[in-house]
């Protein structure tokens, strides 16, 4: 829903009730992912997707009744067996979608939570799907202020202490309580929709195959830093615009900034008294990924010279030396798909292998 959100906002603040749904659960091949959203506004203008193109259409008549009748639904689609042609998703997955009216009465701390995330700020929108409490009902979390309530202060206490949890990982997803917040309960089923700031990817080394990494880094939606100690290269108008450039010793850098589990490290430096030093203090700190590139026997020898500086098996073996997947890349443009593709098949879990080659669900089971 992010990237919606700026309309919505403006829809929001000019007092246009307009219609939201949201993936709010998946199964098998399903095309989208809990969180993304389309909605339907004025003139029935249409905002993202749900499915890619299956089910907008059913959604779309769905969005124009929840904000005729003011009432939330919960609709699921799937594969039809007996009839093809009907609704639902030809990849054969499913998708459970929440449909609710949104106004400024209905839903007053919505221009709140889409501020946040235009700040980067972290916020997660809590909304009951089903349940004895109001469907629909939304509860806005930030780390330090709760707005709105889901009808129960018990059940509120419950989602705002496991809100801030999923927050603190970025992670979207259902939750199941009892009517006043009872842990071993399902009677209540609650979305916790996580807008955690994007993650970062550090890129060290401002060569040419840095800047196309730098670039498709932003286009995947981290937010991009490239470090390198030589002002000559280091220089902002050899990057995108939205990536920030920073002169610093790349060791030195990575020791004063803050990285996590969501954090993309990747080292083009390709010169020892850099490398060395930089890869000792990230194999130390948390990280998604940390690759760096160079030969096979370039890898070698910075392996050595990290085992002589004391690092021991279980670090060494979270660096991806050579970095990127085997492509046959050549071009500095094509070796930045490589290590995104890497990037990527490491945080789902998938193979790197052809899809023509591979058998079951095609997006795999997500983690």
């Amino acid at each position: 829903m992010r990237e919606i959100l700026p309309v919505l906002s403006g829809w929001w603040s000019a007092g246009v009730p307009f219609g939201l749904a949201t993936v709010v659960a998946v199964s098998r091949s399903a095309p989208r992912d809990p969180g993304a959203a389309m909605a339907v506004g004025p003139d029935d203008e249409v905002v993202g997707s749900v499915s890619g193109g299956c089910v907008e259409g059913a959604v779309l008549e769905l969005a124009r009744e929840a904000v005729a009748s003011g009432r939330a639904e919960l609709q699921t689609f799937g594969y039809s067996d007996d009839d093809a042609f009907a609704v639902g998703l030809t990849c054969g997955g499913e998708i459970t979608v929440l449909v609710r009216p949104v106004t400024a009465e209905l839903d007053p701390a919505f221009g709140a939570v889409a501020a946040s995330v235009a700040e980067g700020r972290p916020v997660t929108l809590a909304t009951v799907t089903d349940g004895p409490a109001p469907r629909g009902a939304t509860l806005a979390v930030w780390p330090d202020e709760v707005r709105g309530t889901l009808g129960a202060p018990g059940l509120d206490a419950a989602v705002t202490a496991d809100a801030r949890g999923e927050l603190a990982l970025g992670a979207t997803g259902l939750r199941h309580y009892g009517p006043h917040g009872e842990r071993r309960e399902d009677a209540v089923t609650v979305f916790l929709h996580s807008f955690a700031p994007p993650p970062r990817m550090l890129v060290f080394g401002a060569i040419d195959y840095a800047a196309a990494v730098a670039r498709i880094g932003d286009f995947l939606g981290y937010r991009v830093t490239v470090c390198d100690a030589r002002p000559l290269f280091a220089t902002p108008r050899r990057f995108p615009p939205d990536v920030e450039v920073v002169v610093d010793w790349p060791h030195r850098y990575l020791r004063q900034t803050g990285t996590d589990e969501r954090t993309v490290i990747c080292v083009l430096t390709h010169d020892p008294k850099f490398d060395v030093p930089l890869l000792e203090e990230a194999l130390r700190r948390p990280a998604a990924y940390i690759g760096a590139m160079g030969s096979r026997r370039t890898h070698d020898e910075r392996r050595a010279r990290l085992e002589e500086a004391g690092l021991t098996a279980a670090e060494l073996s979270r660096l991806r030396s050579p970095v990127g997947l085997d492509l046959g890349a050549r071009t500095p443009e094509e070796v930045a798909v490589s290590v995104a593709a890497e990037i990527v098949a490491l945080r789902w879990g998938g193979s790197g292998a052809p899809l023509t080659s591979t058998a079951g669900a095609i997006h795999g089971t997500r983690p």
